[in-house]
């Protein structure tokens, strides 16, 4: 048997498992044996000496960039005031533990299968971010153990839990937790919060008070009232309450009812916070990178922020003088500004709100990382992506009246459904034919949306994500409204991302951070360079040379705006939302980008009045003050327009022989550097885009020099097919009976001349014409066989019999029963 078993092959592959089992249980018991004597011989610290140590100890503070003025000390001195649980709300007790810990009263100190759940999605996922505390346990983590996120620490904190329950009620437990818990800043404890957020004792809050009071402690900065969250913080408030109705704490009549109700919160302190809104905002960016707020307070960390705070004071002070003009002038309330340096990224102010402890107006919000719509200040992006693609500034788009949903008749502008889409210019007014330039220093939004088709909604949103802006996701959201502000961004990035233009194409990250540094002088992190050539800088120098182009602007703003400062380049954009809820203007100069806000938190619309008269004013006072102080640098100008591109990339629109038509006739949209297409009507804007300039056409003088000739420059041989294109009228137009129609042919291709074309109406023939005929003229009155619909169709011969034809159809009205616009 001993001789079988040796030579057994499968007993032999068992062996090495059966040896690694023992290894792995010995491990296991010798574990378990040092732990459990590590954690009989581990004492329990004093919690009642926390307090005294950490108001002795190492708090973090937050500077400007000099590091000699204290915006904020995140702990301060610490405001507590300690009261026994009799003298807490009910509904605190009830709200703390239903959000926090539910099964407090059943445990003891810790939940095993919570832990197992955190330590296996922590260890497949690499973090140790996954929450599985109790009250208890969050006791023992917020008075007498490191920040540190290590297993070492969370297996203490464990350890210490139990021997807590052991040595404290539950009700002591509770009474500890409630107060010492933070709840941003300085503001430890249930009474210290109950008095600073609603000027109360905390035995005399009610459901709604309590409810919030709740909900604050999981993220104090995140969830503070007086932060930019308050959604966030509804939101959990909301969570909270459904908790204690689950748990019968409170009915679910009781819930319902608390949710619609609003607590009036008390000012904020102004105590020793400067530049608020950049504070917490930085406070926001330390917690997702170190820990909580408890743990960020007591880290004792020196963080040096990007804040030049003469700028912040400039900013402050004129953002709150025009915000309450602009309340009594406009009714917009509100107003915001960010500046930033656009050769690095750093943020040199934040101005949040009017005043950020008016809470009135809700000055605690920070408007500049609110997410609002930005109107025609998006347009620059759509701009930049099509100068990228090889149109230039003096390509020539025509601002007329034009339907852009091909499934939508193009010659009607009444009775059309929700689906179709014939946006207007601010003023209501129409120019024609307009080159890149002037369309965009005018702010023109019918050759905008015309060239956000051209440049297609996918590559203008890759820009503008290569720009920095992160709040536009699906495309099919927005359609082609995007490029007049359709979709949501913030003014933050907004501005960071204007500086690109002013940076040459490069791109930077904001940041608020130049250095943080620890309790021990160790450096955690600092500023570095981390520029991106995001977008080819001739196509960034053109979008600064027009948003810089006084001239080309002065019919849209007058020779003397806000946007205008002589001597200096400045170039600037603004931004008007077609319901008046928002306006905006970005500006910038070589080593300034300055973005400003003004409208109303709640999003109620403003006074019909466009940005030029709201928020131009206030950041054009921020940039006179400002400019002078900063070297004076040029924009560099971008080369001038390649004079070997096809003529309408140039501009040259009144090319003759084919007639005037949309850029559709002469570009493909997918390739605008290559060949004309050789059907435009098989792009489906091509329909509408051509009525618009051809109905234009018509109201034109018929000897103006914009007519083109109606003859070609004689026959060119070519190794194409012969092809016959019918691109006037338009198929599906509808004429009265009076009218005159033009006919005008696109005659392509082929090996021999054209030796005759043939024009037919409903199979009649109407004129046969000799060699290369492109244009015929008729009066519907005129002919006989006109029905409700027709067919009109081309049939082309060259000198060999080869015949080509081309078919559209149109529809006759009377002349009584035609509508009016």
């Amino acid at each position: 048997m001993l001789k079988y078993l040796r030579m057994n092959p499968s007993r032999r592959r068992h062996t090495p498992l059966l040896k690694s089992l023992f290894i792995i249980l010995a491990a296991i018991f010798l574990f378990s044996g040092t732990t459990a004597i590590w954690a009989i011989t581990l004492p329990v610290p004093d919690i009642d000496n926390y307090f005294q140590q950490i108001s002795k100890g190492d708090t973090t503070k937050i500077y400007d960039r000099t590091g000699k003025v204290l915006l904020y000390n995140l702990s301060g001195i610490y405001r507590r005031t300690e009261v026994p649980l009799n003298q807490i709300s009910q509904y605190v007790k009830d709200g703390s533990i239903a959000i926090e810990d539910e099964e407090f009263y059943n445990h003891n100190g810790i939940r095993p299968t919570a832990i197992l759940r955190a330590l296996f999605v922590d260890t497949m996922t690499g973090s140790k971010k996954q929450g599985a505390s109790t009250i208890t346990q969050q006791v023992i983590k917020n008075t007498v153990l490191s920040a540190e996120k290590t297993w070492t620490r969370k297996i203490k904190e464990a350890i210490l839990a139990i021997k807590l329950e052991r040595s404290m009620s539950k009700d002591q437990i509770l009474e500890l937790y409630l107060n010492e818990i933070p709840y941003g800043g300085n503001i430890y404890g249930i009474e210290e919060a109950a008095n600073t957020f609603f000027d109360k004792k905390a035995a005399d809050l009610n459901l709604v008070e309590s409810a919030y009071l709740a909900a604050i402690p999981q993220a104090p900065t995140t969830y503070s009232p007086y932060g930019s969250h308050l959604d966030l913080l509804e939101a959990r408030k909301n969570l909270v309450l459904d908790k204690m109705a689950t748990l019968g704490y409170i009915t679910k009549d009781e819930a319902l009812k608390a949710k619609t109700e609003k607590a009036t919160f008390a000012p904020a302190s102004t105590r020793g916070l400067n530049a608020p809104h950049f504070v917490f905002f930085v406070k926001d960016y330390l917690e997702q990178k170190y820990g909580d707020a408890a743990s960020v307070e007591k880290m004792g960390l020196k963080v040096y922020t990007t804040l030049d705070f003469s700028l912040q004071e400039k900013a402050e002070t004129i953002v709150k003088k025009y915000a309450e003009e602009n309340d009594a002038k406009y009714k917009a309330s509100n107003a915001a500004m960010v500046a930033i340096d656009p050769k690095t990224g750093q943020i040199l102010a934040m101005v949040g709100s009017r005043d950020y402890f008016d809470i009135a107006h809700e000055g605690n919000f920070n408007v500049a990382t609110a997410h609002r719509q930005p109107g025609s200040s998006f347009k620059p992006f759509v701009y930049a992506t099509a100068f990228n693609m090889g149109y230039t500034p003096d390509t020539v788009l025509f601002d007329l009246p034009t339907e852009f949903n091909p499934s939508c008749p193009a010659d009607s502008e009444k009775n059309k459904t929700a689906e179709c889409y014939m946006p207007v210019n601010y003023d209501g007014k129409y120019e024609g034919p307009l080159t890149l330039r002037n369309a965009l220093a005018q702010s023109r939004n019918i050759p905008a949306v015309k060239l956000l088709y051209l440049v297609g909604v996918d590559n203008a949103l890759t820009t503008a994500r290569n720009f920095g802006i992160t709040g536009l996701k699906d495309k099919n959201t927005y359609g082609l409204t995007l490029v007049l502000g359709g979709g949501e961004v913030s003014l933050l990035e907004m501005t960071n991302a204007y500086g690109v233009f002013a940076n040459d194409g490069v791109y930077h990250p904001y940041t608020g951070i130049l250095k943080v540094v620890d309790k021990t002088g160790k450096t955690l992190e600092e500023y570095q360079e981390q520029g991106q050539q995001v977008i080819a800088n001739d196509s960034a120098r053109k979008v600064s040379s027009i948003l810089s182009d006084n001239t080309a602007r002065i019919p849209a703003y007058g020779a003397n705006s806000p946007l205008y400062f002589p001597g200096r380049d400045v170039a600037a954009k603004t931004g008007t939302t077609n319901d008046y809820r928002d306006t905006w203007i970005l500006g910038y100069s070589p080593n300034l980008v300055v973005g400003a806000w003004a409208g109303n938190n709640n999003n109620s619309p403003i006074d019909k009045k466009v940005a030029g008269f709201v928020v131009a004013p206030m950041w054009g006072e921020f940039m006179r003050q400002v400019l002078p102080s900063l070297p004076n640098e040029k924009f560099i100008a971008p080369d001038p327009t390649d004079q070997n591109l096809k003529p309408i990339l140039r501009g040259i629109w009144q090319d003759g022989g084919q007639g005037i038509h949309s850029i559709l006739y002469w570009i493909n949209k997918n390739n605008p550097l290559g060949p004309a297409p050789f059907n435009p009507r098989s792009d489906q804007q091509f329909n509408n885009w051509e009525y618009a300039i051809q109905k234009w056409l018509s109201t034109q003088n018929s000897n103006s020099t914009i007519l083109p000739p109606t003859t070609d420059n004689g026959f060119i041989p070519s190794s194409s097919p012969l092809m016959v294109v019918i691109t006037s009228p338009i198929s599906n137009t509808t004429f009265k009976n009076t009218d005159d129609i033009t006919v005008r042919l696109n005659i392509k291709g082929g090996s021999y001349p054209v030796a005759k074309t043939e024009f037919y109406l409903n199979q009649n023939i109407i004129k046969t014409a000799k060699n290369n005929f492109t244009s015929l003229t008729f009066g519907l009155a005129e002919l006989t066989g006109v029905k409700d619909k027709n067919e009109l169709k081309v049939i082309v011969y060259d000198q060999k019999g080869t015949q080509v034809q081309d078919v559209v159809n149109f529809s006759v009205t009377t002349a009584s029963s035609t509508p009016t616009d």
